[in-house]
């Protein structure tokens, strides 16, 4: 069961604003879900950006939710960069905005969080990585590129069986303004919708 809170932000997500365009670049995600799910394999998938600080992050944690409430078996979610800095504080905030609960595991100029979407189901541990730091699937993952300067960076992704991508705008240009919470929450709501768009589609 997902924290109640965090249900309430669910009601907000509507799947028709979801564009046709957008709709076809999703769909390449949630085939690569489905093969594995009609095969009983598990489904690994690693999201990434370039600094693994914010958009990288919102994805994966709402990606893992999302399968939890679809009940879509045997999923596991990482993030990562191209570098590691830190896992972005308004990122989190927003995302216990949101319902999650969020522990600080670890302080430092890398802090380490538990973030939950149930008290039933383990914590995603959010701290900013590279994607191959050994935290994270050495193979038999698909690689989702969250930022289109990760995707033009990284041009091959070792391990990966498949690379899609599935860019976001940076909510950091909101950074130093007075809309920063709301164009956050704008792009956190966004990836929240698209996720769940996503594991909406799989036939189980």
């Amino acid at each position: 069961m997902l924290f109640t809170e965090i249900k309430d932000t669910i009601n907000l997500f509507d799947f028709k604003h979801i564009s046709e365009d957008r709709k076809t670049i999703l769909q390449q995600l949630v085939d690569y879900i489905q093969n594995k799910t009609d095969n009983k394999l598990p489904v690994r998938l690693n999201l990434i950006c370039t600094h693994n600080s914010r958009r990288s992050h919102l994805s994966q944690v709402w990606a893992q939710t999302a399968a939890a409430y679809y009940d879509v078996k045997n999923v596991s979610c990482y993030s990562g960069g191209t570098e590691a800095t830190a896992l972005f504080q308004m990122a989190a905030k927003t995302l216990q905005h949101s319902g999650f609960r969020i522990k600080t595991i670890s302080e430092g100029l890398n802090p380490v969080y538990s973030i939950k979407f149930s008290s039933n189901e383990p914590p995603v541990i959010g701290f900013s990585k590279t994607y191959d730091d050994e935290f994270n699937p050495e193979s038999e993952f698909a690689a989702i590129m969250t930022c289109s300067q990760a995707d033009g960076g990284c041009p091959f992704i070792a391990g990966a069986e498949k690379r899609i991508p599935i860019t976001f705008e940076d909510p950091k240009i909101s950074d130093g303004t007075q809309n920063q919470k709301e164009i956050y929450l704008e792009r956190s709501l966004q990836i929240g919708t698209e996720m769940f768009y996503i594991f909406s589609q799989i036939k189980k």
